[in-house]
């Protein structure tokens, strides 16, 4: 037979600790107690409470401090986390920014169904959704902000879908996208060649026609705005920056 591995006391204690910060006892931000106070809440010897912090610090569940003010910091998974982590095997496996806009071709028009269906959109989506439109027509003309609110509404789109595991996942695969666009469009690579004011009108035109039917509550024109637009955008976005690979240092660097 087979020989079951008990659990070390510090996978243990990192086990405790971690059910702490994912159940809400720990906040982001708050500090763990002290590896003193932690010896004696556990009964455990030193090296297992340290190798229990290491645990949850390759988690990414806390930082440690070090220093008079040292410390080891809670973290709560976010979604900026998620695609740092998704970015960095997507990059190990060679994708490109076309495969994360093809997966988003196809996903993302289910969350602007799911918009459209939610009894609660007035309150709950098409708010958010009309700011994001709002400072994308404010700030039409400062192009370095042009493309951060346009994928704002992307963003939001995705967040208010209402759905938690695709919020989480293919929200990831937004901010993965949108840092890869912000970059394309960035006055780095394009400081003579800009994104077509042409261009900007209709995607802000999209965006228009896009809330409007999730207002409506019509879910299957809210799904093919949707396809439509994503697909005019992808085109552009590749066709300026075709040759570049998915960078996961372009999540950290996200305005």
């Amino acid at each position: 037979m087979q020989r079951i591995r008990q659990p070390r006391v510090a996978e243990l204690v990192a086990s405790r600790l971690r059910d702490d910060i994912l159940t809400g006892r720990l906040a982001e931000g708050d500090v763990l107690p002290s590896q003193e106070a932690l010896f004696a809440e556990f009964g455990v010897s030193p090296p297992a409470v340290r190798e229990a912090i290491h645990i949850l610090e390759s988690d990414g569940l806390i930082s440690v401090r070090r220093g008079n003010v040292g410390g080891a910091v809670v973290h709560l998974p976010s979604a900026e986390r998620t695609a740092q982590m998704i970015s960095m095997v997507l990059q190990t496996r060679a994708a490109t920014p076309g495969d994360v806009s093809e997966a988003l071709l196809h996903l993302e028009p289910i969350c602007a169904g799911l918009c459209a269906a939610r009894a609660d959109r007035m309150t709950e989506v098409v708010p958010y959704l009309r700011a994001a439109i709002d400072a994308q027509s404010e700030q039409f003309d400062t192009l370095a902000r042009y493309v951060p609110n346009a994928r704002r509404f992307h963003e939001e789109l995705v967040s208010r879908c209402g759905n938690e595991p695709m919020i989480l996942l293919i929200g990831a695969l937004e901010l993965i996208w949108s840092a890869h666009e912000s970059a394309v469009w960035s006055d780095e690579h394009h400081p003579d060649d800009p994104m077509n004011p042409t261009t900007m009108r209709a995607a802000l035109r999209d965006h228009h026609r896009l809330l409007d039917a999730i207002a409506d509550g019509n879910t299957a024109r809210a799904q093919r705005l949707a396809a439509a637009h994503l697909a005019a955008a992808r085109r552009n976005t590749l066709a300026a920056g075709a040759d570049k690979t998915i960078e996961a240092k372009l999540i950290s660097n996200r305005d």
